[in-house]
């Protein structure tokens, strides 16, 4: 008998407390031919996208949120969460196996929960970012660029308040974000500064892919600037 790639979990909600069931997949079942620059993974034909299941959404009260997610709350912000997402909360459940726009509903209500509760810069941006990949997917240009942007944003402030710092984003990576969304979305010049920041910083070490990409990357920008003076002449 064949292994299927899903598999329940029961899940506790951080802001209700209420049990819930949610389906995971099996990593080892999972299939990745390569990844796009912006670390978007595009999947075997054979394989289930394994990031459309990191989003938890509870039955109960609405709540959406992933393993990033704190369990502190800010005094007032439950009630601000029942106010503006479980009055509203028409119980459904996402516990099955999800289409894309089963997918794209749960990162936008985490996206939304997130916001709400203030979490941190590094984890909305990851959210902002999966987003836009499912646009990409579904060939929304206009969507994939705001909501590219949007991580771009988050990213900038989780560098500059260095609230990646206790997560597995490493500065370098956390740079290397931030140029590429920049370059993604137009910013030539922010895109330069950023890969710039990267390739000065590469006698410190580690992360040798990376720094190779940002130099491959920080190469591409240099062409589309020259294009674009090239044109304004």
């Amino acid at each position: 008998m064949e292994l299927s790639p899903f598999y329940e979990k029961k899940v506790e909600c951080l802001c209700c407390n209420k049990s819930f069931s949610t389906t995971k997949i099996r990593s080892k079942l999972v299939k990745i031919d390569s990844t796009d620059t912006d670390f978007c993974p595009i999947y075997s034909e054979s394989s289930v996208p394994a990031f459309y299941y990191n989003v938890f959404v509870c039955e109960h009260c609405g709540f959406s949120f992933t393993e990033d997610f704190s369990k502190y709350f800010a005094p007032g912000v439950k009630e601000q969460i029942s106010q503006q997402i479980s009055t509203r909360w028409v119980q459904r459940s996402y516990h099955k196996e999800r289409s894309l726009t089963q997918a794209l509903e749960t990162y936008k209500l985490a996206f939304v929960c997130g916001t709400i509760k203030k979490e941190k810069f590094v984890t909305l941006a990851g959210l902002a970012l999966r987003i836009a990949w499912m646009y990409r997917k579904l060939q929304n240009a206009n969507q994939e660029q705001r909501f590219l942007k949007l991580a771009r944003d988050q990213y900038t402030e989780s560098y500059s308040t260095e609230d990646y710092a206790s997560t597995q984003m490493s500065s370098t990576r956390v740079i290397y974000m931030i140029a590429e969304l920049s370059r993604r979305t137009g910013d030539l010049e922010m895109a330069t500064r950023y890969y710039s920041k990267i390739i000065e910083s590469q006698h410190i070490g580690g992360e040798a892919k990376l720094i190779d990409m940002a130099k491959e990357q920080w190469q591409l920008v240099r062409e589309e600037r020259e294009k674009v003076r090239a044109t304004a002449v």
